[in-house]
């Protein structure tokens, strides 16, 4: 085994530089004579524009252009990324709405922080004083930002042609088989909660820098995203060229989850600004026009129902639900709050039938995409809290009633009632593991002890099951230097996920290179001419298949060379820890020196190209199904509502493992951001203004290292069979089980006080009330 090969914990390469501040991001890159842009958003959730006035403004100093809607209407909409993927239809049948999402609002405004022009100046100051002084003449008309409440018929439309505010509806499963289930099981639980909506709030903001060839007639983009390669698709289609007309780079990325893989108008706008000024056009956001123009997550509410024998097994599972998009149609919105939300309603769980309906509606909020495990944390939040209500409810312990449910290691492959194949896993493995490693049977020890002290202690379980993105191309080319060093360019884009190093690593387990010589690049799309990006998951696998699929090109042109090179038969050239050998002798090159006499067309077989670098497509089978069990145990202040963690326990099987360090971080970060959700954060709109009022950290509560103990970590490995390196992606995998977890533990250690319900997050104001109504409850 390669000593910093797959499976090794490496630290990180990006670490050497990044920690020492001398990472590139969009703020640090600057180009000469670059203006700035400042984009106008609406104060409004919803109103029509009746005149736009910019008079003023276009003579202050340093300003260079004002562009409202009509100005850029050759700029075509946004488009959904999934339209077409998905016949999607409305309750009647009709064809499913998504409005018109154009780059500045032209005739109304949908939601607070719409665009609505955009302002290019010498300076950002400039740029942004000039923004104040624009009028615009608003009328405004009635919001909605209730998302249960936009699905009422008596809701202010917020499209006129639309009728109603519905969007589209999703049904999965077939509801006859679950209706006859339901008549005849011997229990049934019922669960509504609303998943609230979250904020990314990624480290670093959005931002982009456009630039315009005019002797080329060609384009720049410098942006923070995740897909160089779907924004280079996306301006061609918008601004109507061609792709090669367009070169897109991004620098390193401090955080996305998600929120970054979608296109947003600022990237057009700086593109079409800079070609009609003849100079570059810088635009970076700030964190409070972050709040109101990033995609945001979650956001539906769920009317969940199991039904069970009287033994505890699970016979049919349906939902209702309603889902919100946001004022748009985002990158990949519908088909996360749809079926993104419902397909892994089922969880690790043998539940013969399932049915689903979920009606997604609009309202005048930002529109929703992608946020950390896109729809997989919200479906397993629905069948782990169901889970422990019927285990209450038929006097059945949290782990007893998994026991009784799970899929079992010998049932696989196994396919359930919406239609996934999980390939390979142990569940009632991961349980037991994780039961003995959170010492479950002590607990009531130590649920006595805290007693004494007047606290409330509790412990919850979610067993969980994600799907990670499969069957999505990716690209990457390996070049061993006459160094021997070694340079690759992936299309797998990292933003924290420490490409570079697991890359790298697959490098040098795969060529027995020297980890420490080789280098990983990304982010450009004229050094790669085609690749995919992050989402999903799928990084690991699919830039890992790629990274792997090109080292094995490198190892059979390096034969060859060799063959040539030590005048043997080609087929007796044997590869092993970067050295070609011919097989049952002493005599080898390195490869090294065959990258050294690559360079050179007299030593290499007729018709050779030369040089020792290839390029390689990788494309996953199917999806990985990353799974495992997460324990939590909580203490609360009934005299204040407060929530302490105090332990938390996970086993996780991820199959073969890149980087355990790594991972065991990803697994950090997912479960801060499944907590935060459980216990701090919620992004409030006001009801009447359609206001953000949680616009800003002041008011949205984020998750803080403070709040969290040592969490203990451990892993089976179970190999993956639709990946060529056998991996389940892990990089959302731990929201999928915290916020059950977290929220079972808390209800938990609430029982003795007549509290079975709560909704996320569960703040200290929340949890106070709940034990007070019931003590009132108690009381009448």
């Amino acid at each position: 085994m390669q000593k910093f090969g797959i499976g090794q914990a490496v630290k990180r390469k990006e670490d050497d530089y990044l920690l020492i501040g001398k990472g590139i991001y969009i703020d640090d890159i600057n180009v000469e004579g670059q203006a700035w842009a400042y984009v106008l958003r609406s104060p409004h959730a919803n109103a029509k524009i009746l005149s736009i006035d910019s008079g003023d403004a276009a003579g202050m100093p340093g300003v260079l252009a004002i562009y409202d809607g009509k100005d850029v209407e050759e700029i075509k909409p946004l488009p959904c990324a999934i339209d077409g993927m998905f016949e999607l239809k409305r309750r009647d049948g009709a064809r499913r709405f998504f409005p018109d999402h154009h780059v500045l609002a032209r005739t109304h405004v949908r939601h607070v922080g719409d665009p609505v022009a955009f302002v290019v100046a010498e300076t950002r100051n400039q740029a942004k004083d000039a923004a104040e002084s624009i009028f615009v003449d608003y009328e405004i008309l009635p919001s909605v930002t209730d998302t249960e409440a936009a699905a009422a018929p008596d809701a202010p439309v917020i499209y006129e042609e639309a009728g109603d505010n519905h969007s589209f509806q999703f049904v999965m499963g077939e509801k006859a088989p679950v209706d006859e289930a339901f008549a005849k099981a011997d229990k049934v639980v019922r669960f509504k909660h609303v998943n609230q909506r979250l904020i990314a709030a990624s480290m670093e903001p959005r931002g982009s820098i456009g630039e315009y060839d005019a002797g080329k007639d060609r384009y720049t983009l410098h942006t923070n995203t995740q897909s160089v390669y779907r924004n280079r698709a996306l301006c061609a289609e918008l601004l109507g060229i061609e792709e090669s007309q367009i070169h897109v780079t991004c620098p390193e990325v401090g955080g996305s989850f998600g929120m970054k893989g979608m296109p947003y108008p600022e990237q057009f706008l700086v593109l079409f600004a800079a070609k009609r000024l003849g100079r570059a056009v810088k635009w970076y956001s700030d964190r409070s026009e972050a709040f109101v123009s990033d995609t945001q997550g979650r956001d539906l509410v769920v009317d969940a129902e199991l039904a069970l024998d009287k033994e505890g097994h699970f016979l049919a599972l349906r939902t209702k639900n309603i889902g919100t998009i946001g004022a748009y149609a985002s990158n990949f919105g519908p088909m996360i709050v749809s079926a993104g939300a419902m397909r892994m309603l089922p969880g690790v769980y043998r539940i013969p039938h399932v049915y689903g309906e979920a009606d997604i509606v609009l309202t005048n909020k930002v529109f929703t995409d992608a946020y950390r495990g896109a729809g997989r944390p919200e479906a397993s939040y629905v069948i782990e809290r169901l889970v422990n209500l019927a285990a209450r409810e038929l006097g059945l312990s949290q782990d007893e009633i998994r026991r009784r449910n799970m899929v079992t290691e010998d049932q696989m492959p196994f396919t359930g009632p919406t239609g996934m194949t999980f390939d390979t896993g142990d569940f009632p493995k991961n349980l037991a593991d994780c039961l003995k490693a959170a010492e479950w049977d002590s607990f009531e020890d130590r649920r006595a002890e805290a007693a004494k002290r007047g606290r409330l202690r509790g412990i919850g379980i979610s067993t969980y099951i994600e799907a990670t993105a499969g069957g999505v191309p990716e690209t990457a080319w390996v070049e061993v230097k006459d160094d021997g060093s070694i340079l690759a360019h992936t299309g797998s884009l990292a933003q924290g996920q420490a490409h570079k190093t697991t890359f790298a690593q697959v490098i040098a387990d795969k060529l027995g290179a020297d980890y420490d010589r080789i280098t990983v690049e990304q982010g450009d799309s004229d050094v790669l001419a085609q690749g995919g990006g992050a989402g999903g998951s799928r990084s690991g696998y699919s830039g890992g298949g790629a990274v792997l699929a090109a080292s094995e090109k490198i190892i059979e042109k390096a034969r060859k060379i060799a063959s040539h090179m030590l005048e043997a038969a080609e087929a007796d050239i044997e590869f092993e820890d970067g050295t070609l050998t011919i097989a049952g002798t002493d005599r080898s090159v390195s490869l090294a020196d065959v990258a050294k006499a690559a360079q050179d067309r007299s030593k290499l077989p007729e018709g050779m190209e030369p040089g020792l670098k290839e390029e390689a497509g990788y494309k996953s089978e199917a999806a990985s199904f990353p799974n495992g069990c997460h324990i939590v145990e909580v203490e609360i202040d009934p005299d204040t509502g407060d929530v302490v963690m105090e332990r938390y326990t996970v086993v996780d099987e991820f199959g073969v493992v890149l980087n355990p360090m790594i991972v065991h971080g990803q697994i950090h970060g997912g479960i801060v951001q499944g907590v935060g959700q459980a216990l701090y954060e919620d992004t409030i709109y006001d009801k009447e203004s359609g206001q953000l009022v949680t616009g800003s950290f002041m008011d949205y509560c984020m998750p803080r290292a403070l709040n969290f103990p040592s969490i203990d970590i451990d892993m089976n490995a179970i190999p993956c069979t639709t990946n060529t390196l056998g991996m389940k992606g892990a990089g959302e995998a731990g929201t999928a089980g915290a916020t059950g977890a977290t929220i079972n533990a808390v209800l938990d250690a609430l029982a003795p006080a007549g509290v079975t319900h709560i909704e996320m997050p569960a703040s200290p104001q929340r949890v106070w009330q709940a034990i007070q109504d019931s003590k009132g409850a108690k009381a009448a």
